[in-house]
């Protein structure tokens, strides 16, 4: 196994833990017959949030997958989200893009940025510089270990009246925030996002409605959706509670999300047989994008409560 294998098995695994309908998903299917078993799922991409500010953000958690072989494509920015974002092609097909945004600190108010740089200053130099990239288990561990404190109740709250974003980020850190089933690769008539996201909710999980359930990009040739996000326990430090005593929170966890990419027009006679990952639309939409990291945000996640 490379240590990218292992690093990728690594964020799997975890994430599975973490958000049930992961598994829930991939039973649905064996059940209805659509796959045999997990691994006959092509996974499209996985995606982080980040802070763009001093040693963290995108300058630092790049640094991971280009050391693995990936190469940054193109750039997003999101106005009303304060959020920038690039997408990393991978070194070979079997593997899934990455996709990574960061929030734009600068764009909040100041006591939102006071409130993140009081967490995220603890971070006194890229962590980056002390990982050994070539140890796919620090790499891993480093990717679901804390960089800061667990934040005060109070500051969570604050944030997330002026970013949900930030107010998820700061809690759940490099988490994965989703993975992606290529909906395009399963057996007809699964391999449309339509017929899919029918399956989805006939077998009871809840979809992203912000933009319609599916996204469309403007091409007609990236059709996108997801579920709304695990609602998971989550534990704050408060400030009305000196003796450190915790205070429990239902947040927004991470979610799963779909994709089918469909046949660029110059290869459309192409026999099906034939069709590989380089003739079909590649890179990401940033409408649709906008759309999906909604899945986190309180107007998708009062669906699950």
């Amino acid at each position: 196994m490379s240590t990218l294998d292992e690093i990728l098995d690594g964020l799997m695994r975890r994430y599975k833990e973490r958000v049930p309908d992961v598994q829930g998903v991939l039973d649905a299917m064996r059940k209805e017959g659509i796959i045999q078993s997990d691994d006959d799922i092509q996974n499209d991409h996985i995606a982080f949030r980040s802070i763009g500010v001093p040693n963290l953000g995108l300058a630092s958690l790049e640094r991971i997958f280009l050391h693995h072989g990936y190469t940054r494509r193109d750039k997003y920015f999101f106005e009303s989200k304060r959020l920038d974002a690039y997408w990393y092609a991978p070194p070979s097909p079997q593997y899934p893009r990455i996709f990574i945004s960061e929030l734009r600190v600068g764009d909040l108010s100041e006591e939102a940025q006071q409130i993140i740089r009081h967490y995220t200053d603890q971070v006194q130099e890229d962590p980056v510089d002390a990982l050994d990239l070539d140890d796919g288990e620090a790499v891993d561990a480093f990717l679901h270990t804390s960089g800061w404190d667990v934040p005060f109740i109070e500051d969570y709250e604050r944030l997330l009246e002026e970013s949900e974003y930030a107010a998820w980020t700061i809690y759940n850190r490099y988490y994965l925030n989703h993975f992606t089933v290529s909906v395009h690769t399963l057996p007809a008539p699964y391999n449309q996002l339509s017929a899919f996201n029918t399956f989805l909710e006939e077998h009871g999980f809840t979809l992203n409605d912000s933009g319609g359930k599916i996204k469309e990009s403007p091409d007609g040739l990236l059709l996108q959706s997801s579920t709304v996000a695990e609602i998971v326990d989550a534990l704050f430090h408060s400030r009305q509670n000196p003796d450190g005593t915790a205070i429990k929170k239902r947040i927004s966890g991470s979610y799963v999300e779909f994709a089918e990419r469909r046949v660029l027009p110059e290869y459309q006679d192409l026999p099906a047989d034939q069709v590989t990952r380089a003739h079909r639309r590649d890179g990401f939409e940033a409408g649709n994008a906008d759309k999906i990291f909604e899945s986190t945000y309180q107007s998708q996640t009062q669906q699950r409560q």
